[in-house]
């Protein structure tokens, strides 16, 4: 279940990711707004940075949680 949950949040991070430096790109160097991300939220163009951090939060704690090696009892 462990492994299942950490590429499930690395997987997410991986799309806020992408989605918060795409628009941060489109809107500082083109003045337009590619992807899904500013039709969910109106942010200023550097608030995308903040996003494109979230994104590889959840993409290192996705790896953590994945990577955690098991406990074993001592009996």
């Amino acid at each position: 279940m462990r492994i299942t949950i950490g590429y499930t949040v690395e997987s997410i991070g991986y799309v806020v990711g992408a989605q918060g430096l795409v628009t941060f790109a489109s809107q500082t160097f083109f003045g337009t707004e590619w992807g899904w991300m500013p039709k969910v939220v109106d942010l200023p163009s550097t608030a995308y940075l903040g996003i494109v951090a979230v994104g590889l939060a959840l993409i290192a704690g996705g790896v953590r949680t994945r990577k955690t090696p098991r406990r074993q009892k001592v009996a």
